[in-house]
C-alpha cells in the first residue's frame, strides 16, 4: 500500500495566497502601493487602466486577502499594503519574477517610467533601485554596515546616524536592518528600521525627491552633495543604468 503525505495545513494559505497575486492588475495594484502611501481605488483603477468597477472588484480581494488595508475618508476609499512584511514579499516576488532580459518597453512613456524606477525608487519606506544599492555599498565599504553574516548596523553606523540627527526607533519590532532583494539590481538593498529612517530623512531634508506621482526618486543636487560628503558617493554613479 502506497504511502500518502500527510497534508499541510499551510497549503491551502500558500495556494489562495499565490491566487490572489496570479492576476495581473492585482499584482499591478501591489506593485504600485510599494511607494508606501495611500491611493484610492480611482487612482490605482487608472494607473491599471482598467474600469473603477474592475479595480473595486480585485481591490475587495486583496482587502479580503489581509494583502491590502483601507480606509475610508468621505466617499474616497484610500488604500495602501497592509504592513512592511507584505511589502517585502511583494518586492522579492518581483525580483524573481524579472527574467534574464526585461521585457522591452512599448511606449516613451513605459521606457521612462522604467529607467525611473530603475534609477530610484521607494520600496514602500526605504530606498530601492540604483540609488538604494549605492547607498548600501557606500555604508559597507565604510564600516558603517555589515552584510557577511545578514545586514546588521556596525556601532560606526549607529553613531553615523546619531550624528546626522537620524532618530532610530528602539521599540519597533521590526529589525533595525534588513536585507530586502532589489528586483532591478537582483542584489539585497537596507530595509528595516535605519532603512526606513534613511529614506524618510533623504525626503524630509530634501536628498531626494519624487519623481511624479508614482514611488519613483531621485536623488537632488543638494543630496548629492550630501551622499558624496557623507558615503563618499560619485553623482555620477547614481545615474549610471
Amino acid at each position: 500500500m502506497a504511502r500518502t503525505t500527510p497534508h499541510d495545513p499551510a497549503a491551502p494559505r500558500l495556494a489562495a495566497l499565490a491566487a490572489l497575486l496570479a492576476d495581473e492588475t492585482r499584482a499591478s495594484f501591489c506593485l504600485a502601493l510599494l511607494d508606501g502611501r495611500a491611493w484610492t481605488a480611482g487612482e490605482l483603477a487608472r494607473g491599471a487602466g482598467v474600469a473603477p468597477s474592475t479595480a473595486s472588484e480585485h481591490l475587495g480581494k486583496l482587502v479580503a486577502g489581509g494583502l491590502l488595508t483601507e480606509e475610508r475618508q468621505g466617499r474616497h476609499r484610500y488604500l495602501r499594503l497592509a504592513d512592511g512584511r507584505i511589502a517585502q514579499l511583494v518586492e522579492e516576488l518581483a525580483a524573481h519574477a524579472q527574467p534574464g532580459a526585461r521585457t522591452p518597453p512599448r511606449t516613451l512613456r513605459e521606457s521612462s517610467l522604467q529607467h525611473a524606477l530603475a534609477r530610484g525608487r521607494t520600496c514602500y519606506d526605504h530606498l530601492a533601485g540604483l540609488l538604494g544599492i549605492r547607498i548600501t555599498d557606500a555604508m559597507t565599504e565604510h564600516g558603517l554596515l555589515r552584510q557577511d553574516t545578514g545586514f546588521a548596523l556596525t556601532e560606526d553606523g549607529l553613531h553615523w546616524f546619531g550624528a546626522l540627527g537620524i532618530p532610530l526607533g528602539t521599540t519597533s519590532r521590526r529589525p533595525l536592518a534588513r536585507g530586502c532583494l532589489d528586483w532591478t539590481e537582483r542584489r539585497p538593498h537596507l530595509a528595516g528600521v535605519s532603512g526606513a529612517a534613511l529614506c524618510r530623512h533623504a525626503l524630509d531634508a530634501g536628498w531626494c525627491e519624487r519623481v511624479g506621482t508614482g514611488r519613483a526618486v531621485r536623488a537632488t543636487p543638494a543630496g548629492e552633495r550630501a551622499l558624496a560628503e557623507h558615503l563618499g558617493i560619485e553623482p555620477a554613479s547614481l545615474t549610471a543604468c
